[in-house]
């Protein structure tokens, strides 16, 4: 099976920067169609100027815990490129919380934005995927791949909700993986750990020991860069992984081999 997506069009969310921009860079670099998608307007300027009217590459801003939203990022990607293949949902935030407190609403910030989105997203994705492929009897429908954590199985306080939310996240994958495999359309996800995500280079700005704190706790000894997560994703979303689907592979240099859980799951 080729690991190709020339050719492919993917929708691409949390993509203004970290893991996102460097997954739909490394998709655009390999011949695939890219929308670049995030609520971060500024960010998606600068790293593209003025919206790309030719070539691989188009962006779209806006806040797709609405609907509306959703619906015209898919018709901007179809207006762009005909069709859409391939849906990574990257869009993430990392907020901690406090669990005792009965005020904060952290919990459910983190579960509409990591989780809600995700799933709305995909639910509209899946079903322009199956009209997509009437009247094919061979050959995939689409792929979608889910950017969760290793913060799902490690119970750290601070990281609550977004540890509810990424759980959540990855039994969304197993599920959907199981409701649309009668249509040819593979789910799985990416747990990422000890990667230099733009939520934790902001943590890093706050707290400089969490860098050492973070390698020392990773048995490959180092914190991975963004891109170090997208040849996993390309892997997921070609037809070298056409028999896998609800699978969470995790990226993360070791780190949730080790019982511990003193240090951030970024």
């Amino acid at each position: 099976m080729s690991f190709n997506i020339a050719g492919k069009t993917a929708i691409i969310t949390g993509s203004a920067n970290g893991i996102g921009l460097a997954v739909g860079r490394h998709f655009a670099d390999h011949g695939a169609n890219v929308m670049f998608a995030d609520v971060d307007d500024k960010s998606l300027c600068a790293e593209f100027g003025e919206r790309p009217e030719e070539g691989n590459v188009r962006y779209f801003a806006g806040d797709l815990r609405e609907k509306l939203t959703i619906n015209n990022l898919i018709s901007a990607t179809i207006d762009a490129f005909d069709d859409i293949d391939i849906l990574i949902n990257g869009c993430r935030q990392v907020t901690t919380s406090d669990p005792l407190d009965p005020d904060d609403t952290t919990v459910d910030l983190m579960i509409q934005q990591n989780l809600m989105t995700s799933l709305r997203l995909s639910q509209i994705v899946a079903k322009r995927m199956i009209k997509q492929a009437e009247g094919r009897d061979e050959g995939a429908a689409g792929a979608i791949v889910n950017l969760s954590s290793i913060a799902a199985q490690r119970s750290q306080p601070d990281l609550l909700g977004y540890s509810i939310a990424t759980a959540a996240l990855d039994q969304m994958t197993r599920a959907m993986a199981v409701a649309l495999a009668p249509e040819r359309i593979r789910v799985n996800a990416v747990a990422i750990g000890s990667v230099m995500s733009a939520s934790l280079q902001n943590a890093l700005k706050d707290n400089r020991d969490c860098r050492n704190e973070i390698e020392q706790h990773t048995p490959l000894g180092r914190i991975a860069a963004p891109g170090e997560v997208a040849d996993a994703v390309q892997f997921l979303a070609s037809e070298a992984a056409g028999f896998m689907t609800g699978q969470i592979v995790t990226v993360d240099g070791g780190r949730s081999l080790l019982d511990t859980v003193s240090t951030p799951a970024h």
